[in-house]
């Protein structure tokens, strides 16, 4: 994570910054608002994703990135309303809704293991050949939630 301090400061709070990634290619977009939030340990904080799509259905995703590892997928909800957590994010404390053309992100009893970057991302998430993949991540930003105690 380039530019962003890691020093401890604010007791039992989670810093919600937020950082660019490079622009998608075509029709279908999902935008994360720009901004900051401090969330304290133990509350409940909500993350947005607004999408477009010429698609009549959509799927989309969130992931997670702890820092040093690679994105891990968290769960799906469609526009019919139907949706699925993986195992590892099993709606207890995580869950997604959709309204309209924004997808949320609800995460409950936040926790320091919750510090990572989350990404939402519309399907196709990959695409390309088994040779060859593209990911497709289509977000003009992304969330980086840092816990900071």
């Amino acid at each position: 994570m380039t530019g962003v301090s890691t020093e401890l400061r604010t007791a039992d709070s989670l810093l919600v910054l937020l950082s660019s990634s490079p622009e998608c290619n075509g029709q279908d977009t999902v935008k994360q608002a720009a901004g900051e939030d401090r969330v304290t340990e133990g509350d409940t904080h909500t993350l947005i994703c607004n999408f477009t799509t010429t698609a009549s259905w959509a799927r989309l995703f969130w992931y997670k990135q702890k820092d040093g590892d690679f994105p891990k997928y968290m769960m799906w909800q469609d526009t019919n309303g139907i949706g699925r957590n993986s195992p590892e994010f099993d709606g207890s404390r995580f869950g997604a809704e959709l309204v309209g053309n924004s997808l949320s992100l609800k995460m409950e009893a936040v926790d320091v293991t919750d510090s990572a970057v989350y990404y939402c991302a519309l399907e196709p998430t990959l695409t390309g050949n088994t040779n060859t993949l593209n990911k497709n991540l289509c977000s003009k930003d992304n969330t980086i939630v840092q816990c900071l105690h």
